[in-house]
């Protein structure tokens, strides 16, 4: 379905202006003047953060966590709510709970972006929320034992009015206004300035990071250097392109062969994935890549792979743990964390940080 949004950087605007009602009372006249007028959209492209390895406090920034979870945008039109993953897949019957809730609140039509999180402990869990993102009957998933949370940082519609021009902070406070936050529904808080305290506070608390934002950005469908990741551990998503033999006891196969596109639209060989797996994800992986193999690699270069080695069709993505990278651009000890279902394989580049001293 085309998106019937245009995109923030595009100068040109929607239709004429409304006369804003209750909900944009408290906006300042100069806020006022950002709104356009808009119908319901049927998508909106999320807005995407930049990995930098710059750490910096500034008071035009605000500092929110870092959420391990899968990212949701939450569209409510009139009775009907649709929740919807970065590659558009419906997650309505996945989290009926949060469906619930979207569809309880009052007014009638907005767009409210998030990431949906469980916790293990007090921290989010990736891995545990894989048991709830399998799942597409709202009756198993409203049985299952992981609780889940959608943590809502920012809103870009609402009644009638397109708000992603309006400065971020203006679009938290209205945020605030408009969404009831109870039940799995929470309000992503922030910290205005303090970003280098905060984040050796974070991964103290062993959360995945921050994300900075600066205050005054607007809200742009594409990856921006308006948005910053600051992470306490590496990690990234990545492609499977084949997998060894197991030996000794293991089950299903030994190690994921994993990569990433590079910019000229090779595979790239990114290493070996051999720890994280469970007995069940074992299997289940092993029946999903019986059904994709090929039998030639997928990746640019030949690595001179052990013999027995199986390869796929790259349509596989995974997120992958890792300490670093090495001098021959390789994962040094990996770990599987996950399947990531709300990726496309194309999407999946190797993550560089910003150079030092820009931002």
């Amino acid at each position: 379905m085309a998106e019937r949004f245009l995109r923030p950087e595009s100068s040109k605007r929607f239709g004429r202006r409304h006369t804003p009602d209750d909900r944009f009372a408290a906006r300042t006249p100069a806020e006022t003047a950002l709104l356009q007028s808009a119908p319901a959209p049927d998508w909106v492209e999320p807005m995407l953060a930049t990995l930098t390895d710059r750490r910096f406090s500034d008071p035009a920034w605000i500092f929110e966590r870092k959420f391990d979870g899968i990212r949701c945008l939450s569209f409510r039109h009139g009775s009907v709510v649709r929740l919807l993953s970065r590659n558009r897949e419906r997650l309505d019957t996945t989290y009926p709970e949060i469906a619930d809730e979207v569809a309880a609140q009052a007014g009638n039509d907005f767009v409210i972006d998030g990431e949906v999180v469980a916790y293990e402990g007090s921290r989010t869990s990736f891995e545990l929320l894989q048991q709830r993102s399998g799942i597409t009957d709202a009756r198993r998933a409203r049985s299952s034992p992981v609780r889940v949370r959608y943590y809502v940082f920012d809103i870009v519609y609402l009644d009638g009015h397109d708000t992603r021009f309006v400065p971020l902070r203006a679009r938290k406070q209205l945020l605030r206004s408009a969404i009831t936050f109870r039940g799995p529904l929470k309000f992503t808080t922030h910290r205005n300035g303090e970003g280098e305290r905060f984040f050796e506070q974070a991964c103290t608390w062993g959360w995945e990071g921050l994300v900075a934002k600066r205050a005054d950005s607007t809200y742009a469908s594409r990856r921006s250097p308006d948005w910053l990741k600051f992470k306490c551990a590496h990690g990234q998503e990545f492609v499977v392109g084949g997998f060894t033999e197991p030996r000794g006891s293991r089950i299903g196969f030994g190690a994921l062969l994993v990569g990433y596109y590079d910019d000229d639209g090779s595979l790239r060989y990114a290493g070996k994935v051999g720890t994280g797996f469970n007995d069940a994800v074992l299997r289940q992986l092993s029946e999903t890549m019986d059904k994709l193999q090929v039998k030639t690699s997928p990746f640019a270069r030949d690595r001179g792979f052990e013999r027995g080695t199986h390869f796929v069709r790259p349509e596989l993505v995974v997120q992958v743990g890792f300490a670093e990278w090495t001098r021959e651009g390789l994962l040094r000890q990996p770990r599987f964390q996950g399947v990531r279902q709300d990726k496309s394989a194309r999407e999946v580049k190797k993550e560089r940080p910003l150079e030092s001293g820009r931002r």
